[in-house]
């Protein structure tokens, strides 16, 4: 019996290749020589960004390139993955969404993802409020998840990005990160960061939401919001407040404060998250993280789940082409849809409800199996395209039918 559900998710698909790793990429291997294949039947996409298609061209020059530089014909095995992803040096165009601190991850979930992260060399972001609910050290705190990522993190690969709420700022988180002994070594690697978070997918508009029982909710009261829920309480945090002006020297503060540490900020799917992502990359941040409402791995309520925010497909129109590292998260779990975001202007992609749900299904090395189907789908796709490295890919490898690009005298438009 598993521990997490994901009811409106393809968690068995997930689980798959929890456990059985590139194989899963596939057709089941029983059915070879036996069934005859085409485009999947009775499988309606669950958004825009499932019902576009990757559109190899007919000629492809960088092929061509690859063959002369190589002295033969290319193969996918040739696609070069490595990735800067928000100013550190990255093994493949992903990372690891944030987790705060939700019960589905201050488990030892939490502690597994975040070790398989670190030896698949990719970033990690821990999320808010860890420090008010689990402490800054212990078993299941803070400091825990960066050792077990640090522990079995490849010397030069990947970093942890840390995270931070106004009830964070209270505590005086980033301080306490930036200062630690603990952590000196990731940060004199340049394997350290910042994310200012603006908001996120699930609940765009609304601070992080956990429910707890009557005692935790006394020991937090002086903290946190709490609202009766039945037997139990809701807690609930801040979620900020923001303009143009609060967002640009929120950055600036971090990058004066922070002078060694990159600066991530997480913005939620709001309507003009194309001009506060121009705020942001102007101010000075390494990268922006949007958060589309198909995201999230916390408690959010059904409302804000049903009908607010903007689907990712529709914030990565908006963004067009973005002026610096994008990164992007929702409902990603396997290859084709993270070449899509790629191909629409995404540098990475981030792994939440998959990574978790990989996990439970194999705490020892289910999310580097999943990440193992989806490396060989990353390579596979991209060659197809005729490209040899993420960083190529454009709208236009992207077809809908509904076309993909916002024209670029509509963009202003679309983002108000």
């Amino acid at each position: 019996m598993t521990a997490l559900r994901a009811d409106t998710f393809p968690e068995d698909a997930v689980r798959e290749r929890a456990r059985t790793g590139a194989a899963a990429a596939f057709p089941a291997l029983s059915d070879y020589g036996s069934t005859l294949l085409g485009e999947p039947q009775g499988v309606s996409p669950a958004d825009a960004l499932d019902a576009a298609r990757l559109v190899p061209p007919v000629f492809m020059p960088l092929r061509l390139e690859k063959l002369i530089d190589l002295a033969r014909e290319p193969l996918h095995g040739d696609v070069d993955l490595e990735t800067t992803v928000g100013g550190f040096r990255s093994r493949l165009p992903l990372y690891l969404s944030a987790f705060g601190s939700t019960r589905a991850v201050g488990t030892d979930l939490g502690l597994a993802a975040a070790a398989q992260a670190g030896a698949l060399g990719i970033p990690m972001v821990v999320g808010e409020n860890v420090v008010p609910v689990d402490g800054y050290t212990g078993e299941r705190s803070l400091l825990a998840r960066i050792s077990a990522y640090a522990d079995h993190a490849p010397e030069g690969a990947g970093g942890v990005v840390v995270q931070q709420s106004t009830e964070d700022a209270d505590a005086e988180v980033w301080n306490r990160v930036y200062s630690d002994p603990a952590t000196r070594f990731l940060l004199e690697s340049g394997r350290l960061g910042f994310e200012l978070k603006v908001g996120q997918g699930a609940k765009p508009g609304i601070g992080g939401l956990t429910v707890v029982d009557r005692a935790a909710a006394d020991r937090l009261a002086d903290q946190f919001a709490l609202e009766p829920l039945g037997d139990r309480v809701l807690r609930c945090a801040s979620p900020g407040t923001f303009t143009e002006e609060i967002l640009r020297q929120q950055v600036r503060l971090m990058r004066n404060n922070y002078p060694r540490a990159r600066v991530w900020v997480k913005l939620p799917p709001g309507r003009d998250v194309a001009a506060a992502a121009d705020v942001a990359w102007q101010a000075g941040a390494d990268a922006v993280t949007v958060d589309g409402a198909e995201g999230g791995s916390g408690w959010a309520p059904t409302a804000s789940l049903a009908g607010v925010g903007l689907p990712l497909a529709e914030c990565l129109r908006r963004m067009g082409s973005p002026r610096g590292c994008l990164l992007v998260s929702g409902r990603v779990w396997e290859g084709l849809r993270a070449v899509k975001c790629l191909a629409a202007g995404a540098t990475a992609t981030g792994l939440g409800r998959a990574a978790l749900l990989a996990v439970d299904e194999n705490p020892r090395a289910g999310l580097t199996r999943l990440v193992e189907a989806m490396t060989l789908e990353l390579r596979l796709l991209i060659s197809a395209l005729g490209k040899y490295h993420p960083s190529v890919l454009s709208s236009e490898d992207l077809w809908s039918p509904d076309g993909w690009s916002v024209p670029a005298g509509e963009r202003v438009a679309a983002q108000v």
